[in-house]
């Protein structure tokens, strides 16, 4: 039998999701945070083995994004799963604009200017945020507005 702590996520990080939440000077016990752990840990595997039941069914090896999304849809979890595309795209673009800028940079300096990108779009690419945290946004907000 697997053990029962290894199936659950770590309680640290269900500490500072809560206080993300909660107001300062909130308190939550620790049954509420194993609680919550177990929950949420719970819907996981539910989702999880939704994808991976798909991907079994097609042939298919690894879960991605697509898939997690698609088995919050099936489950009846549609504002979540928009919520989840969302963020989805924004992360796959920023790796791209990331991927360009590294790739820009490693280019030779021989290269003539139609072969680089022009100046504004070498700019877009700098200022456009520069860490997946800046795609941060709040799910439960997508859910309230959808509703």
């Amino acid at each position: 039998m697997v053990d029962e702590h290894v199936k659950l996520i770590p309680i640290a990080n269900v500490g500072r999701i809560i206080k993300q939440i909660l107001p300062p000077t909130a308190k939550i016990s620790k049954e509420a945070k194993e609680t919550i752990q177990e929950c949420a840990s719970e819907f996981i595997s539910f989702v999880t083995g939704e994808a991976s039941d798909k991907c079994h069914k097609e042939n298919r090896r690894t879960v991605n994004g697509d898939d997690i999304c698609w088995a919050l849809s099936s489950l009846g979890f549609d504002n979540y799963a928009e919520a989840m595309l969302k963020y989805l795209y924004k992360l796959r673009e920023f790796e791209r604009l990331r991927a360009n800028q590294n790739k820009g940079s490693n280019d030779d300096e021989d290269n003539t200017d139609e072969e680089c990108a022009s100046e504004s779009e070498k700019q877009e690419i700098t200022t456009t945020s520069t860490s997946p945290a800046s795609l941060k946004f709040n799910v439960m907000e997508m859910v309230e507005r959808s509703n």
